[in-house]
């Protein structure tokens, strides 16, 4: 019998706490940060952090965790189809 292996699906969760921390599983890959904003690749669909003085405290990709400190101002899920993603990180390089 042959062993078909299922794709892992990592459950996504956010959790915000008094808007100074954040956590962040399903997490896939971050595509960039600084100290005003993180783009990550989540299972739920590319996931934009916005806030100021943030900084990565945790990171592990293995276990799709990310834990983000600093004052968060707002989230945003990018829709590919829109152009949303496009616009935001090309729009910034190319500033």
């Amino acid at each position: 019998m042959e062993d078909k292996k299922k794709p892992v699906t990592i459950q996504h969760r956010v959790e915000i706490s008094e808007r100074e921390s954040i956590t962040v599983s399903g997490v896939s890959n971050v595509e960039s940060f600084d100290d005003q904003e993180v783009v990550l690749e989540t299972s739920a669909g590319v996931l934009l952090i916005r806030g100021r003085e943030l900084h990565v405290k945790q990171l592990n990709l293995d276990e799709g965790n990310l834990a983000i400190e600093g004052f968060i101002q707002g989230l945003d899920y990018l829709d590919e189809g829109g152009g949303k993603k496009a616009r935001g990180l090309l729009g910034r390089l190319l500033k």
